[in-house]
C-alpha cells in the first residue's frame, strides 16, 4: 500500500511553522496551582543551572516576596534595573522591556506572567511583553498560576468566590515550548502559610481566611493537573504526527459558539474554549447582527466578548440576518460545524411556546450537529449595567411610541374625512388606512412602536367608527371577530415592516462598506506613484472614517516617517511615532482601542503586503472609541491591505521599468563587444 502523498499546503504551512520556530525565542512556564508552591524558587534553580553551564542569564523581573531562600538564589546573577513609571503622584517599578531587548541575553527571567502593567508603558499586560521578547528571539523563563488562565476564570470564581482580575489568554500558555508543573500538597502549603514562609503573618491570616482554604486549594490543584495533562496529550499527538504514524488521530470536530452583547456571554465563551480544548477541535465565535440599535455599553460588551474569544484562540465572525438561530445553523452547515454552543438566560415563557427563543430555534434546525446549552451567569460589577428604563435606547423608544400614537391619530382623521366625503364607503377601506399607518411606523421606528400602533388602531376604530360611537361598547358581536382579525393582521404587518426596515439598515451598512472598498480600489487602480497613492488613500479614508489620516513609510534605515508633509503633525509627537514603529515591526495593530499602547491618540494599522509590512496607516478619529466596533476594525484592515498591495504593485512596476531600461542600455554595448 502506497503512503498518502503529502498535501502542498500542509507542507508549506509546516515549513513556515518551522521557520517561525527557529526565529522565535523559547518560552518555559513554571506552572502551579497557587502562590507559595515554589514556582519562583524552581525557576531560579533552573536559571542557576543554566548559568553554571555558561549560558547568558539576566533576571528581568523577579518578585522575591522577601523570602530568604528566593533572595539567596538571586545572588550572583545579573539583574536588569526596573523601569520607573510615575502614576498619580507615586512611582511604580515595572519590568524594563526596552532594556531587556537592548541587552538580549540567552535567557531572560520574567516572573508573574499575569501581571498587569502600570498605565503608560507599552503593553497593558506582562504576557504581551513576553510575546514581544519571544518575537525578538529571546528565550524567557516565567511563572503562572492556574487561576490566571482566562478559560478557567469562571470556574475559579465559582470555587473560591473571588473573581480573579489578572488573566492570561490560553493561547499564550499553549504556545509555550515547555511547561514545568511545580506541585506541593495543599496541607504542606497551608503549613508554609502558618510558618510565615510565604506572606507576613497578618497577610497570611487574611489570605487563609479568604482564598487559601483547603477545599479551594484541592480544587485548584486538580485544575492545574488536568490542564497540564491536556497539554501532554497534545504533545503526544504532535509527536505521533512528526513520527509519520500512518494511523492519524481521527477528529473532525469543530465548534461554533454564539456571542452577543449580553454580560453572560463571557461564561459561554469560556465553556466553549474548554470544550474545544478537551476535544482538540477548532472553534468559531459568531455574532449575528440583526440590525438592532445597540447602546454604547452593549457595543463595548460585544467588542470585549469578541476580543476575549479571539484571545482564547477562536476565529471570530460577524453575520447579518434577522433570525439569529437560522443564521447560526446556516453558517454552521457551511463550515462543517459539529457542535453548537449557545447560552440560555431567563426570558418570557411565551417565546418558548411560540418557538421564538434562540434555544428553540437552534434545536429545531440544528440537524446532525450537537447543541450544548450553557446557563449564562452575569460577571463583574452589577452596578455597571445600564439602568433599564433610563438608558438611551429606551429614551428614544419612548419618543417613537409618542410618534406612533400621533400617526394613529392622523389615520383616524383621514378615515373620518373619508367617511364624511364618501358616506357609503365600506369600513374595510378605513381599516386599510390604519394598516398603512402601522406599516409606516413599524418600518420607520421598529417593532414595539408598530405593535402600539396596531393596538391603538383597533381601539380608535372601535371608538370612532363602530356603533355606538365614542364608546368602547359593541352591540354587534361580529365586530369582535373583526377586531381580533384586525389586531392580528396589524401586528403581523408591524413585525414584517420592522424586518423590512432592519434589513434595509443592514443593506445600507453593507453597501457603505462595499462602496468604501470600491471607491478606494478604483482610485488606487488609476493612480501611479507612491506619493499620489498615499494622497488618494489618505483623502478617501479621511472622508470615510471622519478621521485625521497619515500613512507612514519606512526610510532606508527602517525608521518610519510620514509619506506626506501634510501629515507631519503625527510625527511631531515622538510617542505616537514610536507606536507606529512598533506596529510596523511587529505587524500588529497598536494604539487607541487596542491592548498595545492604548494611551496613544491614534490607531495604527500595519500595511501588510504579500512580502510583509510596507508601512503603517494611522487614524486619529474625531469621535472617540470609533474603532472599538469590530466591523469598523475589519473594514479598516481590509482597506489597509488594499493600500499595501497598491504600494507593492507600484514599486514592482517601477523596478520592472528600471530593469527594462538597464537591459535596453546594455544592448548596444553587447553588440559592439560581439563585433
Amino acid at each position: 500500500m502506497t503512503e498518502p502523498r503529502p498535501q502542498p499546503d500542509e507542507s508549506l504551512e509546516k515549513l513556515r511553522d518551522q521557520t517561525r520556530a527557529v526565529r522565535r525565542g523559547k518560552l518555559k512556564i513554571f506552572f502551579g496551582y497557587a502562590a507559595g508552591v515554589g514556582k519562583t524558587f524552581s525557576m531560579l534553580e533552573a536559571t542557576r543551572a543554566q548559568a553554571a553551564a555558561g549560558t547568558s542569564i539576566v533576571l528581568g523581573y523577579v518578585e522575591p516576596h522577601a523570602r530568604p531562600d528566593t533572595l539567596a538564589l538571586m545572588q550572583g546573577l545579573e539583574v536588569l534595573g526596573p523601569k520607573e513609571v510615575p502614576y498619580r503622584g507615586i512611582t511604580i517599578r515595572e519590568f524594563d522591556l526596552d532594556g531587556a531587548l537592548a541587552r538580549r541575553p540567552a535567557i531572560l527571567v520574567v516572573d508573574e506572567l499575569a501581571h498587569t502593567n502600570a498605565p503608560g508603558v507599552r503593553h497593558a499586560k506582562r504576557w504581551q511583553d513576553v510575546q514581544e521578547l519571544l518575537e525578538a528571539g529571546i528565550n524567557v523563563y516565567t511563572t503562572l498560576n492556574v487561576q490566571h488562565l482566562e478559560s478557567l476564570n469562571d470556574i475559579v470564581a465559582q470555587i473560591s468566590g473571588i473573581q480573579v482580575r489578572e488573566t492570561v489568554p490560553d493561547t499564550a500558555f499553549d504556545q509555550a515550548d515547555s511547561i514545568e508543573l511545580v506541585d506541593l500538597p495543599p496541607e504542606e502549603l497551608l503549613q508554609r502559610f502558618t510558618e510565615g514562609k510565604i506572606y507576613v503573618p497578618h497577610q497570611a491570616e487574611r489570605a487563609m481566611e479568604r482564598f487559601f482554604r483547603l477545599p479551594n486549594l484541592v480544587a485548584l490543584r486538580e485544575l492545574a493537573l488536568r490542564r497540564t495533562a491536556d497539554r501532554v496529550n497534545v504533545q503526544v499527538q504532535s509527536a505521533r504526527q512528526q513520527a509519520g504514524a500512518t494511523q492519524l488521530w481521527a477528529t473532525s470536530e469543530r465548534l461554533l459558539v454564539c456571542v452577543g452583547p449580553s454580560p453572560t456571554s463571557a461564561r459561554v465563551i469560556r465553556v466553549a474554549r474548554r470544550l474545544a480544548s478537551a476535544l482538540r477541535a477548532g472553534w468559531i465565535a459568531a455574532y449575528v447582527d440583526t440590525g438592532a440599535v445597540l447602546s454604547a455599553a452593549a457595543r463595548e460588551r460585544l467588542t470585549r466578548n469578541l476580543n476575549m474569544a479571539e484571545q482564547l484562540g477562536a476565529e471570530t465572525i460577524t453575520l447579518a440576518g434577522q433570525d439569529v438561530a437560522d443564521e447560526l445553523v446556516r453558517y454552521a452547515a457551511t463550515r462543517n460545524v459539529t457542535k453548537i454552543v449557545i447560552g440560555k438566560t431567563g426570558q418570557p415563557f411565551w417565546k418558548d411556546l411560540l418557538g421564538r427563543s434562540l434555544v428553540t430555534g437552534v434545536l429545531r434546525h440544528s440537524g446532525d450537529a450537537d447543541v450544548y446549552i450553557i446557563r449564562g451567569t452575569q460577571e463583574g460589577d452589577l452596578s455597571s449595567r445600564p439602568a433599564g428604563p433610563l438608558r438611551r435606547g429606551r429614551q428614544i423608544r419612548y419618543r417613537h411610541l409618542a410618534i406612533a400614537a400621533g400617526v394613529t391619530a392622523l389615520c383616524t382623521g383621514v378615515a373620518a374625512l373619508m367617511r364624511w366625503l364618501f358616506p357609503h364607503l365600506s369600513e374595510v377601506n378605513q381599516i386599510m388606512v390604519y394598516f398603512l399607518g402601522v406599516v409606516f411606523i413599524a418600518a420607520r421606528y421598529g417593532r414595539w412602536p408598530g405593535v402600539l400602533a396596531a393596538v391603538l388602531s383597533v381601539l380608535e376604530f372601535d371608538f370612532f367608527f363602530v356603533q355606538p360611537f365614542y364608546t368602547f361598547r359593541v352591540t354587534d358581536t361580529e365586530y369582535f371577530i373583526t377586531f381580533g382579525v384586525m389586531l392580528v393582521i396589524a401586528i403581523l404587518i408591524s413585525h414584517l415592516g420592522y424586518r423590512i426596515g432592519a434589513q434595509a439598515q443592514m443593506s445600507r451598512q453593507r453597501e457603505r462598506h462595499t462602496q468604501v472598498l470600491y471607491h478606494l480600489s478604483r482610485r488606487l487602480a488609476s493612480t501611479a506613484g507612491v506619493q499620489q497613492l498615499v494622497t488618494e488613500a489618505e483623502t478617501e479614508l479621511g472622508q470615510s472614517f471622519a478621521s485625521e489620516v497619515a500613512i507612514f513609510l519606512p526610510s532606508a534605515a527602517g525608521r518610519l516617517q510620514p509619506a506626506l508633509a501634510a501629515a507631519a503633525s503625527f510625527s511631531a509627537n515622538e510617542r505616537e511615532l514610536a507606536v507606529a514603529q512598533w506596529a510596523f515591526e511587529h505587524g500588529q495593530l497598536a494604539g487607541s482601542g487596542t491592548d498595545t499602547l492604548p494611551d496613544a491618540h491614534a490607531l495604527y494599522v500595519p500595511l501588510s503586503g504579500s512580502t510583509g509590512p510596507v508601512g503603517v496607516l494611522g487614524l486619529r478619529p474625531i469621535e472617540l472609541g470609533r474603532f472599538k466596533d469590530p466591523d469598523q476594525r475589519q473594514l479598516l484592515e481590509a482597506l489597509a491591505s488594499q493600500i499595501a498591495l497598491a504600494i507593492e504593485r507600484d514599486r514592482l512596476a517601477e523596478q520592472a521599468h528600471r530593469l527594462l531600461v538597464q537591459a535596453q542600455n546594455a544592448q548596444p554595448q553587447d553588440k559592439t563587444t560581439s563585433g
